[in-house]
């Protein structure tokens, strides 16, 4: 009832009841109560609703505690759905690893049988050298019983030396005796003295008569026999040397037997002559003596007996010496010896079948080279040798274009992995051909209806503002139709349209230059030399036009003297048109003739020429005629090209050659025209303007020899097997610079194996010591080498640069023996003499520090004109700068546009967008009346107020300045490059400046411009678009580049590849060699790129591509997603293969690449997010796609895009953790639906990608960054720091710690001088060393500090300094964030006025001798490799 009653009070309150019926109710509630009383009570049902109401509530608790669990296992299914999937792409994974293990499983039992069948090979082979072993051992046993007959006849013939000694002792005695007996003979009578002398004649003649008789017989019997053993010997010697070398020791045992055999005979047959004539004598004696002489005599004759008598044993022992000899010659060696024969015989008839064939290739190689050389005296030579090269180049160009077909379509399938190399390949060969093509320096001859066209490297954005075109010509003047129509059409270069073209024509017996700049015709006729009395040998013609204004050149060469004639002519577009707008799909190239279906201007529109024409050079660019898309109506049989003598001209071109940076010369075994010997010497001389490029190189296996010029000086690096690794011999002390545009002579002299001198123009530079080794090597590349050798991992490395040398060689000499380089068998790409224009540097890089200068007596504000083409990334800089006292005229960028200012007036270009990396071209006029400035044909023009300086001349010689000055301007220098510069000078005409020129040059390369190219927008293709759709569709992302890719704070430098730079206190680059436009990621956890710009139709369709290189199996490359990360997109990399996933509503697409990445080479990957699609593209050729249902719900993200890696605590949700990590690699290429992206808003631990080794070490980039110590390191009162550095600039901070009560300390490098800096609350005091050496010397180096309270030591290296500064009794310990190499601008003081981060490498760093990991740092930023450096 109180229920009741408090519920009607309820709703009577909510329902706002009236009294009566309030009243009515009760009064029915009062009858229901009254009849509740009349009945009985409900005593079962009240028992029964009990029990329902127990059971009902054990149910609901029952319900409860169930619905309490279910509400516990529900919040657990989406982790545990989440768990599922991670396992299921685990099981997948596994799956794929079980796979790939059962492959190797196969491969293994593949190998194992292919093992087991080598292993059955090798033992079969075993078996056939262990028995041809024994039968080796076999014939040594036979040589050596062999053998043992001669050392037998060996010691016989001793003993017989030792008797015939001592029979020749006894025969000496005798004959003392002989001569005593003669001399008593003396005393008896005259007569009989008389008569026994003429008795001795008479005997004596009969003695020689026997003596001769005795001669002949032993000649024909013992010495025929001695010689007969002498040659069985050598026989035997030399059978046994063809069988075994072993055999050596009875060759010589041999020979010394026969020696001993002639000696013997040479000492009987003395003897026996001795003996015969003391015989004679004693029997002559005999007869006229007394004969008490008689015993005497006969005692004589018996010793003379008794020495024959051993004379004949001695024969007999040698005649059996020699049958002995004889029955020792073995069959065996003389088989042996016949398949020796054998084999010989038939290795001489292969080699004299490969001579047949190849001598008459020699012969005509040489005949051709003959020909070529000495065409005047055999033209029919020169001319066949001429046709035999158009063929050639005919055949290659009609292949080409097919060849480029086939390639396209090939690159739209997907082959084996490796065709992408493959066509690259092809590609490159194509090119070299078509650079060789271009240097064929012959003729053509045109007959009227001939015409070709040209396909010139052709730079449509160079030729805008100046062209240059060079040619020679001859005309045929006995050709009737010349005589009965002389006007004639020569060349035309320019659109299809006849819009924007130069053009060279003989209109009415003039030569005439025309050029059309979008306008009216400019026609510059030559009328000081009529065609008609030009002479019937070639001629040169020059044209050139910059800007507006075009000049034509004639010289026509003596053929008996130097002497030249020299004609000009000038000439200018009346109107506002400048540049020569080409378009590079519609621009044509013709000589001599147009095909029937191409319509000239009018001015053009004439028969074709007939005569020989020879293009020579198109800007700095050596092009040929035999470089060619097509011919029409070209036959060098039927019309042969005209002979050409090449020193009408100059008298260099016989011996210079020219280098264009794509070709080399290859000298194979130099040996042949010199031996390397105790004093080695390699002489050539150069010439060009270039800073870097390859000049000798010779290479073995691992070791190399190179000489480059880098920055402009020699460097010199070789290694010929040292234990110490390579040497270095460079032009330290700058004392020969070589690009200067003049020759310079260069000799490298290797002395005594040991010591390698340079010496350039006559003065020695530098000299080395290294090991005594030989030079081992046979070839030499000059100039140049293939692309596969300069890029090999074996030699990379030890290059400064990869880039072909571009310039003039001659007199290249290997031990003083001269070598023609063009008839080197493997040179290519190189051509005769030394073109002029070729060497002039009419560009200039500027690094934002550097500056070029020139005077002219000239003054600026009163008449003057002048232009240049710039291009530049950077939206702010001075471009050009001159002044008069305080009147200054400047050009400079301001944010993105161009400004003028003359003596205050300032006149800026509406546009601003010329920092875009594209060639943009200003012209600058000042009149009395106004000042112009035109930026790209878009003129803006002032009144000139100041009218004073109308007529005046200038009085004295002013200097001008190009991207910069030394001068405090309000501009800082500017960054990019300057080219095709011309102003109007009072000491010559107009013409582009020579840079190289200048007298003043600071920093500044005067060759190339590594400013970043506009990307090419990547469109996703489709069938149905035109090729004008697409081109509008560049256009557009063209103007809108500069909305995304902003110049970067932080990186800015990374994606341009500067010239390296050097410290001039440094023995190393500031910046080591690295791959262009990319960047290396790794080191830590999160190394990254943060870009927060994303553009707006993002959502819509998301495209990326972008180019990676990794050895890693696991990392992060591309993220993005929404704040909460339900809405994503990444690609990384999981087990070496690349993971392309993103969301589609709740769903996660997942793609996946089948085959590994993680191969260390550079790969292009696409990654498509579309309506309906996901589609990742690999180099190309593998697509994989992935449809998805198309969810209404719209899919966004949010800024940042990271890049590389993500920031802590990101992606995890998304992704698994291993792959989470930081991408460990490089990088390069990024485009964001088809525009590139280079800004990036924060880097952390990004550097530009090194190439070459690597060393232990954190490397500190140029572009600048720093680490923060985590917490567990601080630096109190009381510490010790040791650390190790090498730096590569001499000034910047090497250590910081600041707090926040104003003390701090600083650690800096300041040009090569380490100090330390404190402030302990009372004031700064500071200490410092300074190293006899270079502390920027290109070796480590080791600092420690140590501080106790107010005392501070420094050591480097065995340098110690310290100071005591004032003691702060209140000091204590302050936990402030340590900073290495580098510290933000805001926590420097200004008494700190070093304030550049450090360059260079930092290893082994330790606090309190506990080692510091950067790798654990609490912050990396900026560009900071941790744990790898650069090695040296």
């Amino acid at each position: 009832m109180d229920e009741i009653s408090s519920k009607m009070k309820y709703y009577a309150i909510q329902q706002e009841l009236s009294p009566e019926e309030i009243a009515q109710k009760l009064g029915v509630a009062e009858e229901m109560l009254k009849e509740i009383k009349r009945r009985k009570p409900f005593t079962n049902q009240r028992q029964l609703a009990d029990e329902e109401e127990n059971a009902a509530e054990e149910l609901l608790q029952q319900v409860e505690e169930f619905h309490e669990k279910y509400n516990d296992t529900r919040s657990l299914v989406s982790d545990v759905l989440e768990q599922l999937s991670e396992q299921d792409v685990k099981l997948s994974d596994l799956e794929e690893a079980l796979e790939q293990a059962l492959d190797y499983v196969i491969q293994t039992e593949d190998i194992n049988k292919e093992n087991k069948d080598n292993l059955q090979k090798h033992e079969k082979q075993h078996e056939k050298i262990k028995e041809q072993i024994d039968e080796v051992n076999s014939i040594l046993l036979s040589a050596t019983t062999i053998l043992a007959g001669p050392q037998k006849v060996n010691s016989e013939l001793s003993e017989v030396i030792k008797n015939v000694s001592g029979f020749y002792a006894e025969i000496d005695g005798g004959k003392k005796e002989l001569q005593e007996k003669l001399a008593n003979l003396s005393l008896f009578d005259d007569d009989l003295v008389e008569k026994a002398m003429h008795h001795a004649h008479n005997l004596r003649r009969l003695a020689d008569e026997l003596d001769r008789n005795l001669y002949g017989v032993d000649t024909n019997g013992l010495v025929q026999r001695a010689i007969n053993a002498s040659n069985v010997y050598e026989n035997i010697a030399g059978y046994i040397e063809e069988a075994n070398k072993a055999a050596l020791l009875a060759l010589n045992t041999t020979n010394r037997v026969n020696d001993a055999a002639v000696g013997i005979d040479t000492q009987i047959l003395y003897h026996k002559g001795k003996s015969e004539e003391l015989l004679n004598r004693a029997m002559e004696l005999q007869r006229t003596a007394d004969d008490s002489n008689y015993l005497t005599i006969a005692d004589t004759s018996w010793h003379v007996n008794g020495t024959l008598a051993r004379m004949n044993a001695l024969q007999s022992q040698l005649r059996r010496a020699i049958t002995k000899i004889q029955s020792a010659e073995p069959v065996e060696a003389r088989e042996r010896l016949e398949q020796v024969k054998l084999k010989t015989a038939e290795a001489v008839s292969a080699t004299m079948t490969v001579t047949q064939a190849t001598t008459p290739m020699d012969e005509n190689v040489r005949l051709w080279s003959q020909n070529l050389q000495d065409f005047q005296h055999n033209s029919a030579a020169y001319d066949s040798a001429v046709h035999s090269a158009g063929d050639a180049v005919k055949k290659l160009t009609e292949v080409f274009p097919q060849l480029l077909d086939k390639l396209r379509r090939v690159e739209q399938k997907a082959p084996a992995n490796n065709i992408s190399s493959s066509i690259q390949r092809i590609r490159e060969l194509i090119a070299q051909t078509r650079s060789v093509a271009s240097k064929v320096q012959v003729s053509m001859m045109f007959g009227g209806q001939s015409a070709v066209e040209v396909n010139p490297k052709i730079n449509v954005e160079e030729l805008k503002s100046f062209t240059s075109m060079s040619l020679y010509i001859k005309l045929q003047k006995d050709n009737p139709q010349l005589a009965s129509s002389p006007d004639r059409f020569i060349l035309y270069l320019g659109n299809k349209n006849a819009k924007n073209y130069i053009g060279l024509a003989i209109k009415n017996d003039n030569l005439v230059y025309i050029y059309n700049l979008g306008g009216q015709d400019v026609e510059i006729p030559l009328d000081a030399k009529p065609v008609s009395t030009w002479p019937s040998y070639f001629s040169i013609i020059k044209i050139e036009r910059i800007g507006r204004h075009g000049k034509m050149f004639l010289t026509v060469p003596s053929l008996t003297s130097t002497a030249e004639e020299k004609f000009i002519k000038k000439g200018e577009v009346p109107g506002p048109g400048s540049l020569l707008n080409l378009e590079p799909e519609n621009a044509v190239f013709y000589v001599g003739g147009v095909p029937p279906d191409f319509k000239l201007p009018p001015s053009l529109n004439l028969p074709g020429f007939i005569g020989c024409l020879e293009l020579a050079t198109l800007n700095d660019d050596v092009i040929s005629l035999y470089n060619f898309k097509h011919v029409y109506n070209i036959d060098t049989t039927t019309s042969p090209p005209c002979a050409r003598n090449k020193l009408a001209f100059t008298q260099s071109r016989a011996v210079s050659y020219f280098f264009d940076g794509s070709g080399y010369a290859l000298a194979r075994n130099i040996e042949r025209r010199g031996r390397f010997s105790q004093v080695t010497r390699f002489d050539i001389e150069v010439r060009t303007p270039t800073d870097n490029g390859l000049i000798l190189l010779m290479i073995n296996g691992s070791m190399f020899f190179s000489l480059e010029m880098h920055n402009g000086f020699l460097y010199l690096r070789y290694d010929f097997g040292f234990s110490t690794g390579p040497v270095l011999l460079e032009d330290s002390m700058k004392k020969a610079q070589i690009n200067d545009a003049k020759f310079h002579e260069i000799s490298i002299i290797y002395h005594n194996s040991k010591k390698m001198i340079l010496v350039v123009d006559r003065r020695h530079i530098k000299s080395v010591d290294n090991e005594r080794t030989a030079m081992p090597f046979t070839d030499i590349y000059i100039g140049g080498a293939p692309a596969e050798i300069l890029h090999s991992s074996s030699i990379s490395s030890h290059l400064a640069g990869s880039i072909g040398f571009k310039g003039c060689m001659k007199g290249f000499q290997f031990q003083k023996k001269d070598f023609n380089l063009l008839e080197e068998p493997g040179t290519l790409g190189i051509s005769y003499g030394c073109p002029e224009d070729s060497l002039m540097s009419r560009k200039a890089y500027f690094n934002g520090e550097s500056f070029i200068a020139s005077s002219q007596k000239a003054s600026l504000f009163s008449e003057f004109e002048g232009g240049f083409n710039f291009r530049t990334l950077q939206p702010n800089g001075l471009l050009f700068y001159y002044s008069e006292g305080s009147d200054v005229l400047s050009i400079s960028m301001d944010r993105g546009a161009v400004v003028l200012n003359a003596s205050g007036i300032k006149i800026q270009s509406p546009d601003r967008n010329y920092n875009d990396g594209k060639t943009h071209f200003i012209i600058t006029s000042v009149t009395p009346e106004r000042y112009e400035l035109t930026v790209d044909d878009k003129k803006q023009s002032k009144k000139n107020s100041v009218k004073d300086r109308a007529g005046k001349s200038p009085d004295s010689i002013k200097k001008f300045y190009f991207g910069g000055s030394p001068l405090k301007t309000q501009q800082a220098n500017f960054t990019g490059c300057i080219s095709n510069a011309y102003f109007t000078r009072l000491d010559r005409e107009v013409e582009v400046e020579d840079f190289q020129q200048y007298s003043e040059k600071v920093q500044a390369s005067l060759y190339g411009c590594p400013v970043e190219s506009p990307p090419v927008a990547l469109l996703h293709k489709k069938g149905k678009n035109s090729s004008k759709a697409k081109g509008n569709r560049n256009k557009k992302v063209g103007r809108d580049k500069d909305k995304i890719s902003q110049p970067s704070t932080g990186l800015k430098k990374l994606y341009q590849e500067v010239n390296m730079q050097r410290d001039p206190q440094c023995h190393l680059p500031i910046n080591p060699k690295a791959t262009e436009h990319a960047y290396q990621f790794g080191g830590t956890a999160n190394s990254r790129q943060e870009f927060d710009h994303i553009p707006k139709d993002f959502s819509e369709r998301a495209q990326f591509s972008i180019s990676l290189k990794t050895h890693s199996s696991h990392g992060m490359i591309f993220y993005i997603s929404d704040q909460k990360e339900t809405n994503f997109m990444a690609l990384f990399v999981a087990h070496g293969r690349l993971i392309f996933m993103f969301n589609a509503g709740h769903q996660k697409i997942r793609i996946k690449s089948q085959e590994k990445y993680n191969d260390g080479l550079w790969h292009n990957v696409i990654f498509i997010r579309g309506k309906n699609i996901g589609r990742l593209i690999i180099d190309g050729l593998r697509v994989l796609e992935e449809p998805f249902s198309d969810n209404a719900n719209t899919w966004q993200v949010s800024e940042p895009l990271y890049i590389g890696g993500v920031a802590p605590g990101k992606a995890v949700k998304n992704i698994q953790i291993n792959s989470v990590y930081s991408f460990s690699g490089c990088l390069s290429n990024l485009q964001l639906n088809g525009r590139s992206v280079t800004s990036a808003s924060q880097t952390f631990s990004v550097t530009p990608c090194f190439e070459g080794p690597s060393e232990a070490g954190t490397y500190f980039s140029s572009e600048g960054g720093y680490v923060v110590l985590d917490e567990s390191f601080s630096l109190g009162l009381k510490f010790e720091v040791v650390f190790e550095i090498r730096p590569r600039s001499s000034s910047g901070i090497l250590l910081h710690g600041h707090s926040v009560h104003g003390e701090y300390l600083n650690m800096h490098m300041r040009n090569g001088q380490v100090t330390v800096k404190l402030n302990n609350g009372i004031r700064d005091f500071s200490t410092s060393v300074t190293l006899k050496q270079s502390l920027c010397d290109g070796r480590w180096h080791r600092i420690a500090v140590i501080r106790d309270a107010n005392v501070v030591q420094l050591d480097v290296d065995s340098e110690v300094n310290h100071v005591v500064g004032p003691l702060n009794p209140k000091a204590i310990d302050h936990r402030e964030p340590v900073f290495i190499g580098g510290v933000p601008e805001s926590l420097l003081t200004s008494s700190l006025t070093t304030r550049n981060s450090f360059i260079g490498c930092i290893r082994n760093f330790m606090i309190d001798e506990k080692p510091v990991s950067f790798s654990k740092a609490a912050l990396v930023s900026g560009a900071v490799s941790i744990n790898t450096c650069p090695a040296a």
